[in-house]
């Protein structure tokens, strides 16, 4: 399964996870999103639904270019840099390609779409 996540002018792509989470994530698309700086580290906004996370692991470590969804906050979680394991958090998928226009400063907007074949 794959997406993409159009903020100004580029286009990212993503491949998903075959997971429960995964799968109720795709079936919210298409989102429009405002995502947040948080820790320097990735890009977080809220979701209209949670996921079931039931089943899946306590948490991970996640690195640039994971899409992943924080339970404890309800949240989905972009990461444009590595970070240390943490518990509560899921991934979803893995962007593929730069994720330059993730490490700019302040909020942007983003448009998640499912990727027909």
């Amino acid at each position: 399964m794959k997406i993409r996540l159009i903020i100004n002018d580029q286009t990212l792509s993503a491949a998903m996870e075959d997971s429960i989470p995964a799968r109720e994530f795709i079936a919210q698309l298409p989102l429009t999103l405002q995502l947040e700086d948080y820790a320097a580290t990735e890009k977080i906004a809220p979701l209209p639904r949670r996921l079931s996370v039931a089943g899946e692991p306590e948490g991970m470590t996640p690195v640039a270019g994971d899409i992943a969804f924080y339970a404890p906050w309800g949240n989905l979680a972009i990461f444009h840099r590595p970070f240390g394991y943490s518990k509560g958090l899921i991934r979803l998928g893995r962007i593929q390609g730069g994720l330059q226009v993730l490490r700019t400063e302040g909020p942007v907007g983003v448009r998640i779409e499912f990727d027909q074949p």
